[in-house]
């Protein structure tokens, strides 16, 4: 069954699409061993990224997000290819927090508040599209919100959630939804998605209820009649190899790799899936004289 669904409503004045991420958070967790409060910030913005993806036109095309707020988990990053799956990694994984005055898990005091979000596209032009926003919660929903509406001038409405388990942190379930207004929309429109989502359930209380990302768009937008785009099954993919460890080896230049040379091992392990490449003195050495013709 797939777990992301693009939808649009009938007469085409907004489009909705959600995730059911709980397959990719549970696999971030599994390797990055990330905390009960770091699950929810990089789960998060990985069901955003996986969303933001999908929308993208090109077979090529990806997608990055970097929230960098300041706070002590440092670095929060997801990147997704055009059928959102997506990777990621967040700087510190380990860190603790108390519950924030609502019980609930701090993602904010994780994230922080003194920062930016990012939103890189790579269309396969000259030059990447790049958008920035100065951060306006650190919840990571909110932001994603505010970019979208500042960056590119579309009016959005984005719900995100991870709940984890409270005893040993694992992942219960994850995912999203993101509307957003098409240039067509009317004023009454507008009103009727105001006071569709007054009354929702949180994207999680969903989920756990057994309702999938289709059900969740009906649900949540129950006064429109909503028309499938399309559907997909989307994971935590890491596209790392050797090669591609190779080729950043070599960018480093003469003097990066002569250094590496140094060492009788130079080992270097992807920060999105934790798998290490090992390379030997003459590996390096045989890099270092390619370059050197």
């Amino acid at each position: 069954m797939a777990n992301l669904v693009r939808m649009i409503n009938d007469d085409g004045q907004f489009s909705v699409m959600a995730v059911d991420s709980t397959n990719i958070v549970t696999e971030m967790r599994r390797i990055h061993g990330t905390s009960k409060v770091c699950s929810a910030a990089l789960g998060r913005l990985l069901t955003a990224a996986s969303l933001m993806g999908s929308a993208l036109k090109g077979k090529d095309d990806s997608l990055t997000v970097k929230i960098n707020g300041g706070g002590p988990c440092g670095t929060v990053l997801a990147v997704s290819d055009s059928s959102g799956n997506v990777r990621g990694y967040v700087s510190d994984a380990n860190i603790k927090l108390p519950l924030n005055d609502k019980g609930k898990l701090d993602v904010r005091g994780a994230v922080g508040t003194n920062g930016s979000l990012t939103v890189i596209k790579d269309l396969g032009l000259k030059e990447p599209y790049v958008g920035q926003i100065p951060i306006v919660s650190g919840e990571i929903a909110e932001d994603i919100t505010s970019y979208f509406a500042v960056s590119e001038q579309v009016p959005t409405v984005c719900a995100l959630g991870v709940l984890v388990e409270p005893e040993n942190g694992e992942i219960i379930c994850s995912g999203g939804f993101i509307i957003q207004l098409l240039p067509t929309a009317l004023d009454d429109t507008i009103d009727i998605i105001e006071a569709d989502l007054q009354d929702i359930k949180p994207v999680t209380t969903m989920l756990a209820e057994g309702l999938t990302p289709e059900e969740i768009c009906r649900t949540v937008l129950k006064s429109f009649t909503l028309e499938k785009l399309d559907e997909a099954q989307v994971e935590y993919r890491c596209t790392c190899s050797k090669q591609r460890v190779i080729k950043a080896l070599i960018a480093t230049g003469k003097d990066g790799l002569s250094e590496m040379a140094q060492d009788e091992t130079t080992e270097v392990v992807c920060n999105f899936c934790n798998k290490k490449y090992r390379f030997s003195k003459e590996e390096i050495l045989a890099l270092l004289n390619g370059s050197n013709q």
